[in-house]
Order: structure tokens, then C-alpha cells, then sequence
């Protein structure tokens, strides 16, 4: 199993999703977060006062996968929340131990 974070912009939160479902996904979690990378902040103006914005707004979506399908997530991620801008986020895929359903003690792929 694979435990894959990615921060992507939060106007293509609902693409993504029904990408993601498209493909077989049956769940993710969501967050909203802020953070910065290559963007590192950017400059705003306020009733005429100029102020550093160090932190933009993400999504942050966490998906439990099979092996086999570790892979097509990925890829459909990557494809789905690109704008070719800076700042469109990053994917982390980690191996994923154990799961368990909570309802039914079910473990691993059948959790998911």
C-alpha cells in the first residue's frame, strides 16, 4: 500500500477529486494549509500600504492507495492540477504500513 500527500492549488481541488474518483479513488482526506516553496510569499497592497504575504493558501489532500494503483494516482494528480505556473504543488508518496477500517476490523487493501 501507498500513502500519497499532495498540495495543489485550491481552485483545482474539485477537478482533481472528480479525476481522482474517475480512476477508482474512494477516499482522500482534505486540508487547507498554507505554506511556500519556490513561491516563497508574494507582495500585496491593502487601503495603499504594500505587505508581505509569506504564506499561500494550499490544499492538501492525503490518499491511501494499493500498490497497483500508487502509479495512475500519481500521474492523474500530476495532470489534473497543472497550470504550468509556479506554485502548483508538490506529490510525496511514502509506503503505507498498515490500515485498518474502523466499523468492520477490516486491515490493509480491504480497508481501503
Amino acid at each position: 500500500m501507498k500513502f500519497i500527500i499532495a498540495t495543489i492549488k485550491p481552485f483545482k481541488l474539485e477537478e482533481v477529486r472528480e479525476a481522482l474518483t474517475s480512476i477508482g479513488v474512494r477516499g482522500m482526506m482534505v486540508t487547507e494549509i498554507k505554506g511556500f516553496g519556490s513561491q516563497s510569499g508574494h507582495t500585496e497592497i491593502y487601503r495603499g500600504a504594500e505587505y508581505a504575504v509569506n504564506f499561500v493558501p494550499k490544499v492538501k489532500l492525503e490518499i491511501a492507495v494499493s500498490d497497483a494503483m500508487a502509479d495512475q494516482v500519481v500521474e492523474t494528480l500530476q495532470t489534473t492540477a497543472r497550470t504550468d505556473k509556479i506554485g502548483d504543488g508538490k506529490i510525496f508518496v511514502l509506503d503505507l504500513a498498515q490500515a485498518v477500517r474502523v466499523r468492520t476490523g477490516e486491515t490493509n487493501d480491504d480497508a481501503l
